[in-house]
């Protein structure tokens, strides 16, 4: 919508927004979208944007339980449970990397909320005081926050989208119980076999979450980020096997784990620092004009504003921000028993945090807040922090090592929750700006959905690590008498990097030669224009993670193909208007049921670890038993053919799916074939 066009609902009308029931129903919802999304990112290093099955949720919840529900409410109900949804992103790429590091054993609840509500807080109010030099005066586009919008306003006008992401939050749900509580399959397959003088590995996790994930990120990035599963599991590892042997373990499947956790993935660790850093770089005309515009001062005193422009007074706004730094202060000098380092922490994170607000708020408003560089801005945040915190705590102070590490993750954790909310913020905002919410209202549903979630992270990520661990290296220090060999150790990639930095720095035992040649290939990658953070994360992840993202992103890419075949009656480079309107139909819809299928599954995967720690053991209790691989492999499946038939249901009319596959193959291998032929001069 451009600044000029008349929201959904007009300034005029005063209709319901933050009632009683949808701060209940958001705070539930809020509490589950945490859970689920901290219990995806550190299982596979990704989270994806609640919004839309937020709004979708949100509107069978409250027009389920009462006839007379705005849009309104149904937004702000979106917007408290992504919220929560954003906060656990940024809390769950950090505050594990304390127990990577060994400085925690556990997940200690009062400082993980002291950190989520600092740092969300901090990254909501500096977002609401750019709301409308963003939103309002750049009328920046926003891409999710429109797909938002547009799935709340087909919910009010009628539509089946709301009953299929319930089917797909059943199914999810339905798998996750099956795989992970009653452990009737397999949720890995996987083997390795010698090969020549070497060994190679093949194997593939069993997961409709990450199935769905490679749907809604597409066939380009699932094709990266397995391009970098194979080239750290299938090119690197059998490398370094045949250069420097093979270690002695228990099968040849282990000694692939063995070389990827202790060499490869510093090769992912390299290449993630030089492409978080490379990340901001390249966005640097973007950085500079939003940090440029986030000082120009907008002009308020217009006189009295409409509905649809009253955000919280600025005043209080700004008053907030300065109690919040107070207390960073206050929380590093409690932490790191240095009133100079803390008081050198928090001013650096006043200027930090407000720098990465801007910048994750006006990239959201370029390429949707799922594309924000989190990562990279956490990198890029840890690297500057690792400096100040030698300079003040090292060189000056000469404080203990631990210390220092403690300090350097304590600040860092506290701008990237602030990076991670920024950019959703001021997307719901977009949304609201659109519908024609009230700022004021729709900030303080923000506010809501912040300490909720920092309420709840704490004790989801202590229940996590006591059911799972959380990461390798933080189970093989301290393991589950469960599960000696860490086998079902979540792998949080993120934390793994970030603890493995800020060690290298202050411990000296960094692998540097893995480092350095993940760092040349980054550069390779960079020059080649490759996104070097997908293949870098798919280095750092094992193969087996990507090859179901893949495949999700193989089954969007038929799809997407195939509606474009049923509209034209053939394949064109350029798809036409109506073909391209069909395949985002198909989109949508498939979005719409990936979303359900990862919050059921990712939900499921909560509610296992529930009764992990209450000690009840379903298979146990049922006698239920395993199945082998090829049962395990056939289960998987049928639920990928629910996927596909439950996404189909949206092409258009005629033809077969398999026939769409053959024209859809043929075109394909057609085209690589003439790729590889020599251009004549």
């Amino acid at each position: 919508m451009a600044a000029g066009h008349e929201p959904y609902i007009s300034a005029n009308e005063n209709p319901k927004e933050l009632t009683l029931r949808v701060i209940l129903v958001g705070i539930v919802l809020g509490v589950l979208m945490t859970a689920a999304n901290a219990y995806l990112g550190l299982y596979a290093g990704m989270t994806v944007s609640a919004s839309i099955p937020a709004a979708v949720m949100s509107m069978i919840i409250l027009r389920t339980m009462f006839k007379d529900v705005s849009i309104l409410e149904n937004n702000a109900v979106q917007t408290m449970a992504s919220a929560g949804e954003s906060l656990a992103a940024g809390v769950i790429f950090t505050v594990p990397a304390l127990l990577v590091m060994n400085l925690w054993t556990s997940i200690q609840w009062m400082e993980t909320l002291i950190i989520a509500t600092l740092g969300g807080l901090l990254g909501t109010m500096f977002t609401i005081a750019l709301r409308r030099l963003f939103i309002v005066e750049e009328a920046l586009p926003y891409p999710e926050g429109v797909a938002c919008r547009e799935v709340l306003v087909a919910g009010e006008e009628g539509g089946d989208g709301a009953l299929a992401i319930l089917y797909a939050l059943g199914i999810g749900g339905i798998y996750g119980l099956m795989v992970k509580g009653f452990q009737v399959t397999h949720h890995t397959v996987e083997g390795a076999f010698n090969f020549l003088t070497t060994r190679m590995y093949a194997g593939m996790d069993l997961s409709i979450a990450l199935l769905s994930v490679g749907f809604i990120v597409g066939i380009r990035i699932a094709s990266f980020i397995f391009f970098g599963g194979v080239l750290g599991f299938g090119i690197l590892v059998p490398m370094y096997g045949l250069i420097y042997g093979w270690p002695e373990t228990d099968s040849l499947v282990d000694g692939f784990y063995a070389i990827w956790s202790t060499q490869i993935r510093y090769v992912g660790v390299g290449a993630m620092v030089v492409g978080g850093v490379y990340t901001l770089w390249s966005m640097r005309k973007t950085i500079i004009t939003g940090l440029s515009k986030a000082f120009v001062k907008s002009d308020d005193d217009i006189g009295e504003l409409p509905r649809t422009e009253q955000d919280l007074p600025m005043r209080y706004v700004f008053l907030t921000c300065g109690v919040l730094i107070v207390l960073t202060f206050l929380f590093y000098w409690w932490s790191t028993q240095s009133f100079v380092l803390a008081l050198a922490g928090a001013l650096f994170l006043a200027f930090v945090a407000f720098f990465f607000a801007a910048v994750a708020g006006y990239i959201a408003g370029v390429v949707g807040s799922s594309n924000s560089p989190v990562s990279g801005m956490t990198i890029a945040t840890l690297l500057f922090t690792v400096g100040l915190v030698w300079v003040v705590g090292d060189l000056m102070l000469n404080m203990e090592t631990q210390d220092l590490m403690m300090a350097t993750l304590l600040i860092a954790a506290i701008v990237a929750t602030s990076a991670a909310i920024a950019g959703d913020v001021m997307q719901d905002l977009k949304t609201g700006h659109m519908l024609g919410a009230t700022p004021r209202r729709q900030q303080i549903a923000e506010i809501i959905g912040v300490l909720t979630g920092a309420i709840v992270i704490g004790p989801v990520l202590s229940l996590l690590h006591e059911a799972f661990r959380i990461s390798q290296t933080a189970c093989q220090l301290n393991p589950l008498p469960s599960d000696p060999t860490c086998s079902n150790a979540l792998f949080a990639p993120q934390a793994e990097l970030i603890g493995a930095i800020v060690q290298g720095a202050f411990g000296g035992d960094l692998n540097i030669q893995m480092v350095m040649l993940g760092a040349a290939i980054a550069v390779a990658l960079i020059m080649l224009k490759m996104p070097v953070m997908s293949v870098a994360i798919g280095i750092y992840l094992p193969l087996g993670l990507s090859v179901p993202i893949m495949a999700g992103g193989i089954i969007s890419h038929f799809l997407l193909k195939s509606a474009h075949l049923r509209v034209d009656g053939i394949l064109h480079d350029e798809p036409s208007p109506q073909a391209q309107k069909a395949a985002k139909e198909v989109e949508s819809r498939g979005v719409l049921i990936g979303a359900g299928f990862i919050a059921g599954e990712s939900i499921m995967g909560v509610f296992i670890a529930v009764l992990i720690v209450a000690k009840i053991n379903l298979p146990e209790i049922f006698g239920v038993g395993t199945l082998n691989n090829m049962f395990s492999l056939a289960f998987f499946a049928w639920f990928v053919g629910v996927f596909i038939w439950l996404a189909t249901r949206a092409l258009p009319k005629g033809g077969s799916l398999l026939g769409d596959v053959v024209v859809i193959l043929a075109e394909t291998i057609g085209n690589l074939l003439h790729s590889l032929k020599p251009k004549q001069r």
